[in-house]
């Protein structure tokens, strides 16, 4: 009798291990992507950032990538764009980086960066080539091309996309999400440091103020870039016609920073054009905001037409918005009226970080609670992003 309850009890220390290990394994099955988007998101921001990726995480969700250029035929025109391949994953779902207001387009660093360490974390991503961004207009040519690149995209996967949008490319991507034909083709949108409405950004060029949604107010003295990119896209607002192609170069070069060229433009003006040119890039002087007031009022209705605002109630197409706290280009009180204006359901997540200025990784220091709260929000974005 005791060799028979022996066995029975050595039966139920048997059948109680192996339930053990299989709710470990069945727990660690479950937990293990949550494991990895954050593993990734640890290598994605550390690569961004130019700092070496720990040597387990290198080895456990990164991989080659390779790149191809790419053309393609659309509803908008030829796009040229670049993939980036990750190696081991050929059938990787997809993911379109937009770069944003910035003369080098697909070929800015920091975007072939960011786009290389998400390739390399398993997704197929494309980086197309927006010409009216590019030449620092934000139009609704642009729109058409992020949703045509999403389209295009989708086909090659298989599957509706990610579309991550940089600046004011993120509130583009929402307004091309937002539009019926282009709408199945996004997974998700990710918008970065981005617009709500366009008038509000440029009502804060000129006074440095902005209401958020809470009746507060933001202050933050804006950064000269973007009244200057409002004057470049409507020069025909701020000097006479027949100075527009001799000042158009001198305000070009300073935007794209190349002072060289900006000073050979410069000796070609007469004294006159000298004059209007220098008050373009004064624009804190009380002439040239009232030039800027008066082309706002002019091209309100444009602006509507690139502002997320107004359609995001309706919006069902998930979306990330993440903005730097300290953002003088566009503040972040843009972002929150984004959030107060999505669905709860379509809202996925939300984080204004100190980590971020802009689109860059140069905010404050960073505590540790701030950087994990970023790296949380990039793991639930690659989570996503993965998800076929």
């Amino acid at each position: 009798m005791q060799g028979l309850a022996g066995a029975k009890l050595r039966r139920r220390q048997k059948t109680f291990a192996a339930l053990v290990v299989g709710s470990v394994a069945l727990l660690c099955a479950v937990a293990w992507p949550f494991v990895k988007a954050h593993m990734q998101a640890v290598a994605v921001l550390r690569l961004v950032g130019g700092q070496p990726v720990p040597w387990v995480i290198r080895r456990t969700v990164t991989e080659p990538v390779r790149t191809a250029e790419v053309q393609f035929a659309t509803e908008a025109g030829m796009v040229r764009g670049r993939l980036y391949l990750p190696e081991r994953h050929p059938d990787a779902p997809g993911l379109v980086v937009l770069h944003g207001v910035h003369h080098l387009g697909i070929d800015e660093p920091r975007l072939v960066g960011f786009a290389r360490a998400m390739a390399g974390c398993g997704l197929r991503v494309l980086t197309p080539e927006l010409p009216g961004i590019k030449d620092y207009h934000v139009d609704r040519g642009s729109v058409r091309v992020i949703g045509e690149s999403a389209k295009w995209l989708a086909g090659q996967t298989g599957g509706p996309v990610g579309v991550l949008g940089l600046s004011f490319s993120g509130g583009l991507a929402l307004v091309a999400a937002g539009d019926p034909v282009y709408r199945p083709d996004f997974k998700f949108v990710f918008a970065v440091g981005s617009q709500d409405a366009m008038s509000h950004v440029a009502n804060y060029y000129l006074t440095g103020r902005e209401a958020r949604p809470d009746g507060t107010t933001e202050e933050l003295t804006p950064h000269e870039y973007g009244s200057l990119v409002l004057e470049y896209e409507h020069l025909e607002d701020f000097v006479p016609t027949e100075d527009e192609a001799a000042i158009r170069p001198v305000l070009r070069e300073h935007l794209y920073e190349n002072k060289s060229a900006e000073e050979l433009a410069r000796t070609k003006l007469n004294a006159r054009q000298k004059a209007e040119a220098a008050e373009l890039m004064d624009s804190n002087s009380a002439a040239a905001k009232a030039r800027l007031t008066a082309s706002d009022a002019k091209h309100g209705d444009e602006m509507k037409e690139l502002s997320p605002h107004g359609m995001l109630r309706t919006m069902t197409t998930p979306v990330y918005l993440l903005h730097g706290q300290a953002d003088n280009i566009i503040p972040a009180a843009e972002t929150l009226w984004m959030a107060s204006e999505l669905p709860r359901t379509t809202l996925k997540e939300v984080l204004i970080s100190p980590v971020l200025s802009h689109i860059d990784l140069k905010g404050t220091t960073p505590g540790a609670w701030d950087q994990w709260r970023l790296v949380h929000f990039f793991a639930l974005l690659m989570h996503d992003a993965e998800r076929k």
